[in-house]
């Protein structure tokens, strides 16, 4: 078999991945792509761009039922929702991005290859295309880019169930009927997302959190008032709880019976269909990776150090296989390391150079947003972390309901908080539980980033009566 030979080669098209591969074909070398099931990654195909469309679409049933809250009357006609429509604006919208990162490549002269890649020898990979052949490619260096995928975990009895009504997070989008009852294992940022967006299309939702809270990363505060709005929206939640076992039953348009360990009891709660939101696990496994050298973490993510170089030579990786914070805006910071190591030349001149991991400002902060409704964003340290630290610190804390626009727009569930350095005025994390809290947490995270004090916000001129206002209002709550 003959062997292609590459400058370079990028395992994954990702959102790492396809800027790295038309920055370096750009800039004259000679290079490939390898994907087995979809140009673009998870956050184009299956993960942010499609959810976040079906959330808009739950978003709409949800306002549409508080017509009358508003004054504005449906003349008693009940909100139904057409999933089948759902579906298809959903795949119509990824569609178009798969078009666009399929373009890009090719415009850029990037070799697509569509298979499975492993490494058959240093810096050699073997790829089983999907045709049916085998191809062998070696490159100078080789980026993994080849992201995680939803685990399952070991429920006696969750083998015995209809597989289609056991779903993940790529399957859930899939379906043609809204469930009856969805159980979701898992209050996580995946489980929580899917669990109010099927309630807001007609389902009855059961989530089971093994920890004490939902969302464990957040503050306790936080993850109460998130547990509250879920559950005025109808959602019932069962906290510190674990699923013992899982049984087939029909009746009354059921199909399995989930037995629940509660701390201090058990409950059986039927259900139609069952959503596993209990992690993700890396697509490392299938790498060959002990071949060449690349170690990896007991959960399978790679070892890197902070330029992303693995423990072996002319090896990379990006994204959310070596195990950072997995975020898409994250993976695609990896993507401006490598350029700025690898292809300064081809730096724009007005790009600050960012070597590692810790050269970003931006990035060491660690910016997220959830999007349950409202959103849940985040960005810094959060107080727990901080108590651990040392610092005197002081946190402010307002309800959403002392923010103008909020109640303007009937919108005023939620909170927003910050933790300040008592001393010095640095904000040290922000966190918004409130209708469009990631354009807020935006906002403080380019204060963050320029040094501003939190007095500084206090004292700005905003635009009234927007949003960003309630940071004027804000470090009137010290606690």
């Amino acid at each position: 078999m003959a062997t292609a030979h590459y400058d370079v080669l990028i395992i994954g098209s990702g959102q790492s991945g396809n800027p790295i591969a038309k920055a370096f074909a750009n800039a004259g070398r000679k290079t490939a792509i390898v994907e087995r099931a979809s140009l673009g990654g998870t956050c184009v195909n299956v993960g942010c761009t499609p959810t976040k469309t079906m959330i808009s679409s739950g978003r709409a049933a949800y306002i549409a039922r508080r017509g009358k809250d508003y004054g504005v009357n449906t003349g008693g006609v009940p909100i139904t929702v057409d999933i089948l429509r759902v579906r298809e604006r959903k795949r119509d919208i990824v569609k178009q991005w798969h078009a666009g990162s399929l373009r890009g490549l090719q415009s850029a002269g990037v070799d697509i290859f569509m298979g499975d890649a492993s490494f058959a020898g240093d810096r050699k990979v073997k790829v089983s295309l999907k045709e049916g052949e085998t191809k062998e490619i070696s490159a100078e260096t080789i980026f993994l880019n080849v992201g995680e995928r939803p685990s399952r975990p070991d429920i006696p009895g969750l083998d015995s169930l209809d597989p289609r009504r056991v779903l993940d997070s790529t399957s859930i989008m899939e379906l043609d009927e809204v469930p009856k009852h969805l159980v979701v294992l898992g209050g996580g940022y995946i489980g929580l997302e899917f669990g109010q967006l099927f309630r807001r299309l007609g389902s009855e939702v059961t989530i089971v959190q093994r920890g004490a809270q939902l969302v464990p990363r957040e503050d306790e505060d936080v993850a109460k008032c998130l547990l509250d709005i879920l559950q005025e929206d109808g959602i019932t939640v069962h906290l510190s709880s674990s699923v013992g076992s899982i049984s087939r039953t029909e009746a009354d348009g059921h199909n399995f019976s989930v037995s629940i360990n509660g701390s201090t009891s058990k409950t059986d709660i039927a259900g139609s269909h069952l959503l596993l939101a209990t992690g993700r696990t890396p697509n490392t496994d299938t790498l060959n990776l002990s071949l060449v050298g690349v170690e990896t973490t007991p959960k399978g993510h790679i070892k890197i150090d902070q330029k992303l170089q693995t423990t072996a030579e002319g090896i990379y990786a990006i994204g959310d296989c070596h195990g950072g914070p997995a975020f898409t805006h994250m993976s695609y910071d990896d993507f401006r390391i490598i350029r700025t190591n690898f292809l300064p030349s081809h730096t724009p001149s007005t790009t600050p150079p960012q070597a590692t991991t810790q050269v970003s400002r931006s990035r060491v902060l660690t910016p997220y947003c959830m999007y349950t409704d409202p959103q849940l964003a985040h960005v810094g340290l959060h107080v727990k972390e901080l108590k651990n630290l040392g610092r005197e610190v002081k946190t402010a804390k307002m309800p959403m309901s002392y923010v103008a626009r909020a109640l303007e727009t009937d919108e005023a569930r939620g909170l927003m908080k910050a933790t300040v350095d008592a001393k010095t005025g640095e904000i040290l994390g922000f966190t918004c539980l409130g209708i469009e809290g990631g354009e807020i947490m935006s906002l403080v995270q380019t204060a963050m980033m320029g040094g501003l004090k939190w007095w500084d916000l206090e004292a700005a001129v905003f635009a009234h009566p927007t949003l960003a206002e309630s940071l004027n209002n804000l470090w009137g709550h010290f606690e």
